[in-house]
């Protein structure tokens, strides 16, 4: 499979276009699913390109898309901070700050759960604290 480079002129959206595309197979179809999903769950999600894979930030990175053999792993930066209660999180389960979901070929992810967890994900971003804030505040006045 040849892998998606950042190309002169495109944007975060194509690259992520052209690597589903690329894929060609049940991964292209998945990872196609999630970014609707994750787009869906968060009108002002940032589609980004960042070390060679797909990565949808708000108030800093929500999740990225890798694509294995196996498997469409979908990892949440701050992923152990966020509740999971259908239990969609099957991977990086000992990491202390991120967690990921494994998707294998013919497995479907519960819609309404994921969209929860990217909300959540968008929450606990944009909850910074007030330290961080205030210098934020600093900065802008």
């Amino acid at each position: 499979m040849k892998r998606t480079v950042l190309g002169e002129g495109q944007t975060a959206a194509e690259l992520i276009s052209n690597r589903i595309e690329e894929l060609g197979d049940w991964r292209g179809k998945t990872l196609a699913r999630m970014r609707t999903l994750i787009k869906e769950a968060d009108k002002d999600v940032v589609e980004e390109w960042k070390w060679g894979i797909p990565v949808w930030s708000h108030d800093g990175i929500l999740c990225t898309g890798e694509t294995y053999k196996k498997a469409v792993k979908l990892t949440f930066a701050k992923g152990a901070s966020l509740k999971d209660p259908k239990g969609l999180f099957n991977s990086s389960l000992e990491g202390k700050v991120r967690r990921a979901l494994d998707i294998g070929e013919g497995e479907t992810v519960d819609a309404a759960a994921f969209k929860a967890l990217v909300r959540e994900a968008a929450a606990v971003n944009g909850a910074k604290p007030a330290k961080a804030k205030a210098k934020a505040a600093k900065k802008v006045g």
